[in-house]
């Protein structure tokens, strides 16, 4: 009945709001194009009819090519590491200037760390999954996330993307393969579990404010990867990560105070560096995939708009 539409509806924004995150990278344009989608879903309530589709399937028919129409008018949201050059870690900084950069997802606007969040899947939003997306075109984006994330036959989403099952298909096959060089698709079967990953980036965290390098490195794989937007300098490796965590201490010193925080189903943290006045002041947030090898990743954050974000504070006392 149209009297109970926004009810019956409701419940799915969480996931919705999941999936247009992946297809934009962006916290910001997801949350708009969701309200976007509640209210084409308002408007067309009285010609909504069950047996065509499910009411889910519907939504997402809506949020996926009010998605789609979006991508005609923006650029797409990679992380430095798949536009630029990698650089030696002691180079000078560059900064990106306008270029936009994807975003992290904080877990608590999703609810991921409640039962309720179980509708959405917390390994397709990782940031290395998302910023390969990027990198696909956008139909062929949909059709990776609507048949291997949402779990979506090739008939429901030929449906969604108002295209052809074999349409579909080919999108599909381009867009694994896409995926598979960059090696995000592989098994996470040795993940470590979601405590196993908070603990490794505790330890993290106790290191860091110790100024401990060398406990840093300890905690990193071989191949681990910095990579700081809107810097687009980024680097891989211990010795260089352990060079650059060197030069960090040298020039913003030893005094810090961290928040942990979770995004994209990754642990992270907030780091805020001891200013003149006597108040930390908030310098980063930083990201982390920990894998059974140790820290394999570390996206560092350092944008107005993700701060905003997650709420953090400018600043905290002492």
């Amino acid at each position: 009945m149209v009297d109970d539409f926004g009810p019956r509806i409701e419940p799915y924004r969480r996931e919705l709001l999941a999936h247009c995150y992946r297809i934009l990278g962006s916290v910001h344009d997801a949350e708009d194009l969701v309200q976007e989608t509640y209210l084409r879903a308002w408007r067309a309530r009285e010609s909504y009819d069950p047996a065509r589709s499910a009411l889910r399937t519907w939504l997402y028919r809506i949020a996926t090519n009010a998605c789609l129409t979006a991508l005609e008018t923006r650029r797409r949201r990679p992380l430095p590491s798949g536009t630029v050059p990698q650089r030696e870690a002691l180079d000078p900084l560059v900064h990106g200037g306008e270029a936009t950069w994807l975003q992290p997802v904080p877990d608590a606007l999703l609810h991921l760390g409640d039962p309720a969040g179980a509708a959405v899947d917390r390994g397709s939003l990782r940031l290395a999954f998302v910023a390969a997306l990027q990198h696909l075109s956008a139909r062929q984006r949909a059709a990776l996330i609507l048949r291997e994330v949402l779990a979506f036959s090739a008939a429901e989403t030929a449906d969604i993307l108002g295209t052809s099952v074999a349409s579909v298909n080919s999108s599909l096959q381009r867009a694994r393969a896409r995926l598979d060089s960059a090696g995000v698709l592989e098994d996470q079967v040795a993940e470590p579990s979601v405590a196993e990953q908070r603990a490794c980036v505790e330890r993290y965290m106790k290191a860091f404010v110790n100024a401990d390098v060398e406990g840093l490195k300890r905690l990193l794989a071989d191949d681990v990867l910095m990579e700081m937007p809107p810097v687009l300098n980024w680097f891989t490796g211990r010795d260089n990560y352990g060079r650059f965590m060197d030069w960090v201490f040298a020039k913003a010193g030893t005094r810090w105070r961290l928040v942990p925080v979770a995004a994209n189903g990754q642990p992270g943290f907030a780091a805020y560096n001891l200013a003149g006045g006597g108040a930390f002041e908030l310098h980063t947030l930083q990201v982390f995939t920990v894998t059974a090898a140790g820290i394999s990743r570390n996206t560092v954050f350092q944008d107005a708009e993700v701060f905003a974000a997650f709420g953090l504070a400018p600043a905290i006392g002492a």
